[in-house]
């Protein structure tokens, strides 16, 4: 168990990021049922009392850590579009590595979001979040799609914006839990060839690898 954090004063907005780190921490620990309200304060060092000042419930305070994870894969992912290239098939192609690659792909986030996804099941709450997370990540994987030089209806880039977030979804999911399993690159290269091969376009080619390490 890590010590309890000493005592500190700190603003509203760091007091409640501190308890939604504290909350992913335990998780990524042993599961939802060691985020138990104790043990979230005495992470965070506060007082469990003081967490129902900032979340309603363990409940909601689960739902933000959640919602937390989520957006900062999908900003991860599209970290490399920020300063990448305005090749479309290039910023595709550094997209989709970087979205089965660290930090993004990583032991930590696959167990946290296997943890969460128990609740998905049951709560309609996280369902939602669920849902919009999805959607965010597809939606900004089907704009990338449309921007290529090709004509597609809009009901085909949805149906290739779907096919294309499967594919990443399950190698980022294999990656992430067994990375000693493949080769150097060799998650990077299936992505680029897999998607490239759904959209008939050479993402291979495309990929600058240096846009895409951190």
């Amino acid at each position: 168990m890590q010590p309890r954090r000493p005592y500190r004063r700190e603003s509203e907005e760091r007091r409640r990021e501190d308890l939604i780190a504290a909350a992913l921490d335990l998780v990524a620990e042993g599961g939802l049922h060691a985020a138990t309200v104790r043990a979230i304060a005495d992470r965070a060092g506060v007082t469990p009392g003081l967490i129902r000042h900032y979340f309603t419930s363990k409940e909601e305070l689960t739902r933000v850590a959640y919602q937390r994870l989520m957006e900062q894969m999908t900003r991860d992912s599209a970290a490399v579009l920020l300063d990448g290239a305005n090749n479309p098939t290039a910023q595709l192609a550094n997209f989709t590595a970087a979205s089965v690659s660290p930090p993004v792909a990583d032991s930590v986030a696959v167990g946290l979001w296997a943890a969460f996804v128990h609740d998905v099941r049951r709560d309609a709450a996280m369902r939602e979040i669920h849902t919009a997370n999805y959607l965010a990540f597809r939606d900004m994987l089907q704009r990338l799609i449309a921007a290529l030089p090709r004509s597609s209806s809009d009901a085909q880039l949805r149906r290739d914006a779907i096919a294309c977030n499967g594919v990443i979804d399950g190698l980022w999911l294999e990656g992430s839990i067994l990375p000693e399993a493949f080769a150097p690159g060799e998650i990077i290269s299936i992505a680029l060839t897999s998607v490239g091969a759904i959209l008939n376009v050479n993402l291979v080619a495309a990929y600058q690898p240096d846009r895409t390490q951190p």
